[in-house]
């Protein structure tokens, strides 16, 4: 039996990754902001691989309260790391959830790559980024260690403070068969919750080391999304023009397709299976 251990067990991925895997899941159960809770973890237990997923997400809680989220986000990976050097545990393999939000968002169509530049656009990217930087200078030869970069994605257990999530919110909430929308210029890349946890699945048994976009590589306009949503509802939308340029953050791909894996579903797949 492979011990995978595992932060942020009660996440939306977290919850869907140890359901559809056969692992012996060792849950961190503590505070991962406080080092003493690390250290009696790391401490206890076995390990073959960490599965690092425990952070603040939605961008806006993160912006109200950034000291909190930087205390988790990075902090907390901060305690990972130096726990797992001081205790010298024979670990095979790390990964780290990042995020699409440490690239810089393009204004015009371009497929980020890992190697592309790094800007984040939002303090949820900085906060992650700076993660990234402290487990590549300290696990640098020492743990196999490998960084994905997940772009967007939805789940039906996501809160409101999520796009979706918040889109359909505003549906079952109308009043009538019209709705309008604004901020809506844009291109995003969304992937399924099932296909995240198959990737890191994939990379753990390539034992891939470095960054991986974690992605569909296709890109889906905001707009159409929200239009391909009101129709499930039989609802009419409206979406307001403005000034603003669209902007993109879509995945290359190519990196981890060359290790074998690939994406199954695309976004009517994920809508039918919120919407379900």
């Amino acid at each position: 039996m492979i011990n995978c251990g595992i932060t942020g067990s009660s996440g939306v991925l977290g919850k869907k990754l140890i359901k559809i895997n056969n692992f012996k899941f060792i849950k961190f159960k503590g505070d991962i902001s406080n080092k003493n809770d690390v250290d009696q973890w790391i401490k206890k237990n076995k390990f073959d691989l960490i599965i690092h997923l425990a952070a603040i997400v939605p961008t806006n809680v993160v912006e109200k309260n950034y000291k909190l989220a930087n205390k988790v986000n990075y902090q907390g990976t901060v305690n990972l790391v130096k726990s797992i050097k001081k205790y010298n545990i024979n670990l095979k393999w790390f990964f780290f959830a990042s995020t699409s939000h440490v690239y810089l968002s393009k204004n015009k169509k371009s497929f980020l790559k890992e190697s592309s530049v790094k800007k984040p656009y939002s303090l949820y990217g900085k906060t992650k980024l700076k993660a990234e930087n402290f487990i590549k200078k300290n696990f640098n030869g020492t743990y196999k260690s490998c960084i994905g970069r997940i772009f967007s994605f939805t789940d039906k257990n996501q809160s409101n403070n999520f796009l979706i999530p918040a889109i359909i919110k505003k549906i079952k909430n109308a009043k009538n068969k019209k709705l309008i929308f604004n901020n809506l210029h844009h291109y995003r890349d969304f992937i399924s919750t099932d296909d995240i946890c198959s990737a890191i699945i994939h990379l753990w048994k390539k034992k891939a080391v470095g960054e991986y976009n974690i992605a569909s590589g296709q890109k889906i306009y905001l707009e159409t999304l929200v239009k391909l949503i009101c129709k499930k509802y039989n609802l009419k939308c409206v979406v307001t023009k403005d000034n603003s340029k669209k902007t993109y953050l879509l995945a290359n791909i190519n990196k981890i397709r060359k290790l074998g894996w690939k994406p199954r579903k695309n976004i009517n797949l994920i809508i039918k299976d919120y919407l379900n």
